[in-house]
């Protein structure tokens, strides 16, 4: 009994010391590679891509930051600046006028952009006119045809047949 529960001890502090789901073939990673497969095959095709590259996926993410930092810092040592960004000229005379332009472009970008909403509103509402036009027209057409029929015949269901 004593041994019993020393391998029993023995195998909860291993199972706290690792990971439950890790990049190996385990009961678990395999259960959920099948659920996957079953759930939607693209996550069950995940799953074994995970435990069988799994362990290189730290040193991919390593790789990547340090590709992804020292290409920006390439650019920022070459003088890239970000694209449309105001950066003060030094003149203080030009980055004033160039502010108000910038100004006055974006009210006449917002007064475009109304007077697009009012007319797609107006457009709309004429639709809608138009529409209940015909059904108007096409109701009275229909009540003209109905006085206009005999009621001499036999009526089915509501309807002269």
């Amino acid at each position: 009994m004593l041994a019993v529960a020393a391998i029993f001890e023995r195998n909860v502090t291993a199972m706290t010391s690792q990971a439950l789901i890790r990049p190996a073939w385990t009961p678990v990673t395999i259960a959920a590679m099948v659920g996957g497969f079953l759930v939607w095959w693209p996550l069950g095709l995940a799953m074994l891509a995970y435990i069988l590259w799994g362990e290189r996926l730290e040193g991919f993410k390593r790789d990547v930051n340090t590709t992804t930092d020292r290409f920006m810092h390439t650019m920022k040592r070459s003088g890239f600046k970000q694209p449309f960004a105001a950066e003060r000229t030094g003149n203080v005379a030009f980055d004033d006028w160039r502010d108000t332009e910038l100004r006055r472009l974006d009210e006449e970008r917002r007064r475009l952009n109304e007077a697009a909403a009012e007319f797609e509103t107006y457009a709309r509402e004429l639709r809608r006119a138009k529409d209940q036009e015909e059904f108007d027209r096409f109701m009275r057409d229909r009540r003209s045809r109905d006085n206009g029929r005999s009621n001499d015949g036999p009526v089915v269901d509501g309807h002269p047949a």
